[in-house]
């Protein structure tokens, strides 16, 4: 079972074009495009995306975790001490929520259900 593992990482992208000819050209990844702020990358092991819609380029990618049980996991997520810097949103293909750690790093979790 895939629960509480590292799923998907999302990095910021000015320049969705540039980057996945870069990315496809060096590494030979592959695109699937979701409308024009959002190209979600496979490199035959791990998947991610390139968003515009979301901080500076160079800015830390954000690291994604999967839960089956999305409002639990946000639940304990708080009572670790998390804070939940973004609430549960839906988006194509599930729904998720971003958190900070105690040490300021932002992650997020999501949910096909």
């Amino acid at each position: 079972m895939n629960e509480g593992r590292i799923d998907y990482i999302e990095f910021h992208a000015d320049d969705l074009a540039a980057v996945k000819k870069f990315y496809a050209a060096v590494f030979g990844w592959k695109f699937t495009d979701y409308g024009p702020g959002y190209s979600a990358f496979e490199d035959g092991r791990l998947t991610g995306g390139f968003t515009t819609e979301s901080g500076p380029s160079g800015a830390s990618p954000l690291v994604i975790l999967y839960s089956a049980e999305l409002e639990a996991t946000k639940a304990k997520v708080a009572a670790a001490g998390g804070k939940i810097s973004k609430d549960i949103f839906s988006f194509p293909g599930g729904r998720r929520f971003h958190f900070v750690g105690p040490c300021g790093n932002e992650l997020a979790v999501w949910s096909d259900r």
